[in-house]
């Protein structure tokens, strides 16, 4: 890897971070709060001198005009690394307001990888901050390169080593000829269902400030909210435009966008992925209803309405919620953790192993049961109609190994220091998926602030893993990819 290139375009989004870490600050004028302000001025400052500072000491760096040959490895070195002081520069706010290093640290990245885990106590804080966290999920919901590349002409060309890096997804999905085109569409369809959003919660009868931060934190799949209690006591109106948005912020935008400039939401229904997706949802929140109605003596329209909210949230990996669902009976329990398991559609908000992964791993070992019992048997894996390549295949059942033994590592390890299995288990799964709350003392209106601090270090790990696919992380362990040349 060119030490040069890396500077350059390491240095480049930071820069641009750092003018995203002013954007609070005109929240915090807004509603005077004065004692808001700074904390977001020396986080930009401190982003903006260490993109500075980075130009100047990488000799050659400076010269660098365009990365338009950015090679692959060299685009997973970027994302990787932009993601991680993302999350450092995103936390300085934090200890501002009280929070230990390590606390900001947490919440930051719990932030910026939409897991929507929190660490918070107490809600007494201004409204800049509360935006800040909405506003952190908004951005990593899509994703903060791809932002850069729709928006900045920098990114333009050597976009597409970029965007695969980051978008989530086990396919490299694009459908227009140039990534900054699919980038800035992608965009679109996401900042028009957040503006869609807003207008339809101020409508129902919710604030301003709280609409905004709920649909930032909604169709980004994030959940983080201004509320200590999330939803829990808002309209059955809200609660299904919510619960609307969260199941879209779990669908392929791709598709999203294909469907919508068609005119045709019918579309949908024409992908694979997508009526597996729905099925679940539609399937498991009605046995979920049935659940609450006989098991917690909810009436028939709460039960639907909390069991729809339920499996929403969790399937797209939103994290809100409109009932405490750790009080919930056994059942309704291992059909939330089903559906923690499950994940979201590829190219979507959310987070998990993702539907399309777990549809083909299904179809690779129907296939190989077909081959025990007629062994001369040519059977071929199909998405859509379209042949699944071998690599693909290979590479799917290699990112679902590693993410379960990744998963079997932080449960074991978090089962020794928190002496707790049900921590370590569901808030493993959550943290790695993205999900955001647990059982337990993890659940959707409890804090992980209790944890040990070795316990969020882990978890931190696993969110970052889990927003960036795996991939990235694992690559950094291979000898070769730390060979650096000018």
């Amino acid at each position: 890897m060119r030490i040069t290139y890396l500077a350059y375009s390491f240095s480049l989004t930071i820069m641009y971070f750092s003018f995203v870490l002013l954007v609070p600050v005109i929240v915090a004028l807004y509603y005077k709060e004065y004692n808001a302000v700074l904390p977001f001025l020396i986080s930009s400052a401190a982003a903006f001198f260490i993109s500075a500072v980075l130009k100047k000491i990488i000799p050659g760096a400076e010269r660098i005009k365009s990365i338009n040959d950015i090679k692959k490895s060299e685009g997973l070195f970027v994302v990787t690394f932009s993601w991680l002081f993302a999350g450092i520069f995103a936390a300085i706010p934090y200890l501002f307001f009280g929070l230990s290093p390590i606390n900001a640290f947490f919440e930051a990245t719990s932030g910026i990888t939409t897991t929507g885990s929190t660490i918070f106590t107490n809600y007494d804080y201004p409204n800049a901050v509360f935006f800040w966290r909405a506003f952190t999920h908004w951005l990593g919901g899509m994703g903060i390169i791809v932002l850069f590349i729709a928006i900045l002409p920098q990114f333009a060309i050597a976009g597409r080593q970029l965007f695969f890096a980051e978008a989530p997804g086990p396919t490299e999905d694009k459908f227009t000829p140039r990534i900054k085109n699919t980038a800035a569409a992608l965009w679109k369809i996401y900042a028009g269902l957040t503006l869609l959003e807003i207008i339809l919660l101020k409508m129902s009868g919710m604030s301003g400030f709280v609409s905004v931060c709920t649909s930032f934190a909604c169709i980004s799949a994030g959940g983080l909210s201004p509320n200590e209690l999330s939803v829990i006591g808002y309209s059955n109106t809200i609660l299904w435009i919510i619960i609307f948005f969260m199941f879209f912020a779990g669908v392929s935008f791709n598709l999203q966008y294909f469907a919508w400039s068609k005119l045709n939401p019918l579309l949908l229904f024409k992908n694979e992925e997508f009526r597996v997706y729905f099925g679940f949802v539609v399937i498991v929140s009605f046995l979920l209803s049935i659940s609450l109605f006989v098991n917690m003596h909810f009436d028939i329209f709460a039960s639907l309405t909390h069991a729809f909210f339920a499996i929403s949230t969790v399937v797209s990996s939103t994290g809100s919620c409109s009932s405490d669902f750790a009080l919930w009976d056994f059942t309704s329990k291992v059909l939330i953790f089903a559906a923690m398991m499950f994940g979201s559609c590829a190219s979507s908000a959310g987070g998990g192993i993702k539907v399309m992964r777990w549809i083909l791993i299904f179809k690779v070992m129907k296939s190989e049961l077909i081959k025990i019992l007629h062994p001369r048997a040519v059977v071929d894996i199909k998405i859509d109609n379209y042949s699944v390549s071998k690599d693909v295949l290979y590479q799917i059942i290699m990112f679902v190994s590693f993410y379960f033994a990744l998963l079997a590592v932080s449960i074991f390890l978090v089962s020794i220091i928190e002496k707790n299995t049900i921590i370590a288990v569901t808030g493993s799964v959550s943290s790695l998926g993205n999900i955001g709350p647990g059982f337990g003392r993890l659940g959707p209106i409890e804090s992980f602030d209790s944890l040990n601090t070795l316990t969020k270090i882990i978890f931190i790990i696993d969110m970052f893993v889990g927003r960036l696919e795996l991939i990235p992380f694992l690559v950094l362990f291979q000898k070769d990819f730390w060979v650096f040349k000018r």
